[in-house]
């Protein structure tokens, strides 16, 4: 199967922007393929507006997010991987999804085994 990951991005964008509020994702930048304004990126880690009044020509396919966008006042198209979102949610509440880091789509490894040897834990991301 496909990975869903994609499907979810695209469906908590519709939601956040149908009900007025503005779609922000949070990106690890440090994933091969990401392209964004480095000025912005802090520990490793870039949030980006998805409002349809903040970028043109948004595409979200099964592989990248894509569009263009001005910082400060120039021109970028920005590129991003979708296995690098790391979260998308609404600016206003804090709203929308959490997803795992690299998009994996299968089981979570067994409980005596978490990577790096540490437990898996969720953070609030705002």
């Amino acid at each position: 199967m496909n990975s869903s990951r994609p499907y979810l991005i695209r469906a908590i964008h519709e939601w956040i922007s149908d009900n007025g509020l503005t779609p922000y994702i949070l990106v690890d930048a440090r994933v091969p393929g990401v392209r964004a304004p480095e000025k912005y990126v802090e520990n490793g880690k870039i949030i980006l507006n998805l409002s349809h009044s903040a970028v043109h020509g948004l595409q979200i396919n099964n592989d990248w997010i894509l569009f263009s966008a001005r910082f400060d006042g120039r021109k970028m198209d920005v590129n991003v991987p979708v296995n690098a979102v790391l979260a998308i949610y609404a600016r206003e509440n804090g709203r929308g999804m959490v997803l795992e880091n690299g998009g994996a789509d299968g089981p979570p490894p067994p409980e005596d085994s978490p990577p790096g040897g540490r437990k898996p834990h969720l953070q609030v991301v705002k």
